[in-house]
């Protein structure tokens, strides 16, 4: 209960406070804090660090946020941007202010975020807080704090590195007159991959499932679940090490007996991948490896 009085208390301070300064034009300076952020960027595309640092105070104190270097002063601020320039080549800078508060007429806090560009580097992302202090008529920055926004994968993102196997791929054996076919891809919304497999024999279809590959964000791995004509089904957890994916599966077949194996599926290029399957146990016997196989991607029609 004390700490919600106080806290009332203070908001009620800082309102008195603002109304009984005289000619204080609240919008108005929040529109010259405003430009002020708009210069500061400006000063930085333009890498110009003697023009960036007489924004800050003259006995601001300023962390490089690449280094960790602290420094007070202009003079030193100055320095320090032309170290932050010599290793960020053609960096851009971008700010969009989201919020400016008065602690009081010449105290302002400006809440945003930062958006920096470094070449074809990907777009970094920091949420800010700047004080400004009014001096002799002028907005000035006595410090700045920021932190990273967290970068949110989708399940899409997740599952990109798989993005290879959209498509139909094709392996054959003459000498036995086995076919195994695949084709994969996307689910509507990108969440999923889905792939369709069947083997025949002599032209004879003699098994043939489907399997969806998933992002599961809370074993924070990705996942597979089979289905097959039988009647069998199983599911499978993903690594990748190297170039090769590992997929552990356990299954349990059509007339009750459990299973289990791993799959081992390397990527050679943009038209094949090998696949084998080790360790492979059914009801508690360990059974022969399945020997590597090529499969290719399958031309499209014309």
């Amino acid at each position: 209960m004390r700490s919600i009085v106080a806290a009332a208390t203070a908001v009620f301070a800082v309102v008195l406070c603002l109304s009984r300064a005289e000619g204080f034009d609240e919008a108005k300076a929040k529109e010259a804090v405003k430009k002020r952020a708009a210069s500061y960027v400006a000063a930085f595309n333009a890498r110009d660090a003697k023009a960036l640092a007489e924004h800050w105070l003259p006995e601001a104190v300023y962390i490089n946020p690449l280094s960790g270097v602290q420094v007070e002063g202009r003079e030193a601020i100055a320095e320090e941007f032309k170290a932050i320039f010599a290793e960020l080549k053609e960096a851009k800078l971008a700010v969009q202010v989201e919020a400016v508060r008065f602690i009081s007429p010449s105290v302002a806090v400006e809440d945003g975020v930062a958006r920096l560009q470094t070449g074809d580097e990907k777009l970094e992302e920091t949420r800010y807080t700047a004080v400004h202090v009014k001096r002799d008529g002028q907005w000035y920055l006595d410090r700045v704090t920021e932190e990273e926004i967290p970068v949110v994968l989708t399940h899409y993102d997740r599952l990109k590195e798989l993005e290879w196997m959209i498509g139909t791929w094709m392996e054959s054996d003459e000498g036995s007159g086995t076919r195994v076919k695949t084709t994969c891809q996307w689910s509507r919304n990108q969440n999923f991959l889905i792939r369709w497999f069947d083997v025949a024999v002599e032209d004879r279809i003699d098994l043939a499932g489907v399997q969806i590959i998933a992002w599961d964000p809370a074993a924070k791995q990705i996942r597979s679940w089979v289905f097959d004509t039988d009647g069998g089904f199983g599911e499978a957890r993903w690594t990748k090490k190297d170039d090769r994916w590992y997929v552990t599966t356990t299954s349990t077949l059509a007339d009750g007996r459990k299973a289990s194996a791993v799959n081992v599926i390397t990527p050679v290029d943009a038209r094949s991948f090998r696949w084998k399957s080790v360790n492979r146990i059914i009801d508690g016997q360990l059974l022969p490896n399945v020997d590597e196989v090529v499969l290719v991607r399958a031309e499209a029609p014309d």
